[in-house]
C-alpha cells in the first residue's frame, strides 16, 4: 500500500518526541507539510532536524507553545488557520494515587489531554468540511478502556477522548472527515522511560529490559509480551489520515499489545 499525502498539511500536537515524533517523520514521508509542536523552541528546532534527517516527500515547520492552553491553542490556529490532518496527540500521565491527586492535578490533565484537542478540532474542522475532505485522529490509550488504578486522572482523560472522537465522528457525517482513536498500550517512549526511571535506577539493565519486565508485571494481559515501538504506533496513526481509510471512522484503533480483552 502506497500512502501519498503530498500538499496536505498536517499538525501533530506534543510531537518534539515519541510517538508524536514518529507520527510526524511518518507523515512526513508519505509527502505531506507537517507542523511539529512542542512546548519549547529548542525542542521543536530539534525534532524539525529529526524528521528533516529521515527520508521525506514533505516539508516540515514548527510551532511553539504550550497547547494544554487556550491561548496557546489560539495562536497556532492564528500561524497556521489551514490544517487537512490533525492529530491530537498531545498528553500527559504519571503514577499518583487517586487521594493524593487533587483538584489542580485533574484540571491540568483536562485541560492538556483533553481540551487540547477539543478546542483545535473546533477551529480545523470547519475548514475540512468546506474543502470536502479532512482527518482528525485523538491518540486516547489502553488505559481509557481498563483505567489503571495508580493513574485514575489519566485514564478518566483518555475515557473522554474516545467519547469525543466518536461523536465528533457522528457529527461529521456525510463530509468528507473522519475522525478516529489510537489506542497505544506500552510503548518504548520518552515518556516511559521517564516514568520507569526508578525501575532502572541502579540496575545494569536496558531500558528495553525494565520496560519488558513492566509489562509482563503490571500488564500480564499483553498478548505480545513486550511494549510496542513508537514507530508500531505511528503506522496506525499513518493509515487512519490515509485517503486509503476513508471508510474507517468513528473507531478506536488498538495497537495495545493485545491488551484490552474483547472482541
Amino acid at each position: 500500500m502506497k500512502i501519498d499525502l503530498s500538499g496536505k498539511t498536517a499538525i501533530v500536537t506534543g510531537s518534539t518526541s515519541g510517538i508524536g515524533l514518529a507520527i510526524a517523520k511518518g507523515l512526513a514521508a508519505t509527502g505531506a507539510n507537517v507542523i511539529v509542536n512542542g512546548r519549547s523552541q529548542d525542542n521543536v528546532d530539534r525534532a524539525i532536524e529529526a524528521v528533516r534527517a529521515e527520508p521525506s516527500a514533505g516539508t516540515i515547520s514548527g510551532f511553539a507553545a504550550d497547547l494544554g492552553t487556550a491561548k496557546g491553542c489560539d495562536d497556532l490556529v492564528a500561524a497556521f488557520p489551514r490544517c487537512d490532518i490533525l492529530v491530537n496527540n498531545l498528553g500527559i500521565y504519571g503514577r499518583q494515587d487517586f487521594f493524593e491527586t487533587d483538584d489542580a492535578r485533574w484540571m491540568q490533565y483536562f485541560e492538556t489531554n483533553v481540551l487540547s484537542g477539543v478546542r483545535l478540532a473546533r477551529a480545523y474542522l470547519p475548514g475540512m468540511v468546506g474543502a470536502g475532505w479532512g482527518r482528525a485522529v485523538f491518540i486516547s490509550s489502553e488505559s481509557g478502556l481498563s483505567i489503571p488504578s495508580d493513574q485514575i486522572h489519566y485514564g478518566c482523560t483518555k475515557t473522554a477522548q474516545l467519547s469525543i472522537a466518536r461523536g465528533l465522528a457522528k457529527r461529521m457525517a456525510g463530509t468528507g472527515v473522519t475522525v478516529n482513536s489510537v489506542l497505544p498500550g506500552p510503548t518504548l517512549s520518552d515518556g516511559v522511560a521517564k516514568m520507569l526511571e526508578a525501575e532502572m535506577a541502579g540496575t545494569d539493565k536496558t531500558f528495553e529490559e525494565v520496560a519488558v519486565e513492566y509489562v509482563t508485571t503490571h500488564r500480564p494481559a499483553s498478548i505480545i509480551r513486550r511494549p510496542a515501538s513508537v514507530e508500531e504506533v505511528a503506522s496506525m496513526v499513518v493509515y487512519a489520515c490515509s485517503t486509503q481509510a476513508s471508510a474507517t471512522t468513528g473507531a478506536a484503533l488498538r495497537v495495545e499489545d493485545g491488551l484490552v480483552d474483547c472482541i
